[in-house]
């Protein structure tokens, strides 16, 4: 399984609904919770280069937020990036 992070603030639907979509497709996480830690969310600027959360990162690499996750499992790409099985359908 690959290594997923995901950069979050506890009141942010975007951040809520991105975890549910890694939730549903069973992806293990590692979530950095910046709310109210000033370092971390610099850290999460510094690695994205971004301002907003949630972003997510596989194996390192950025793959964005809420909207490039969802875009990615529409075009089927997330289950390949993610390392998973096609769900034949």
């Amino acid at each position: 399984m690959k290594n997923v992070e995901i950069y979050t603030k506890s009141y942010c639907p975007y951040c809520s609904r991105a975890k549910e979509l890694l939730r549903i497709k069973e992806i293990p996480y590692t979530e950095y919770d910046v709310t109210v830690d000033p370092a971390l969310e610099e850290e999460m600027r510094r690695r994205s280069g971004r301002e907003t959360v949630p972003e997510i990162f596989v194996e390192g690499q950025l793959i964005g937020g809420c909207s490039e996750l969802f875009d990615l499992d529409e075009e089927g790409e997330l289950d390949r990036l993610l390392g998973l099985k096609p769900s034949g359908g």
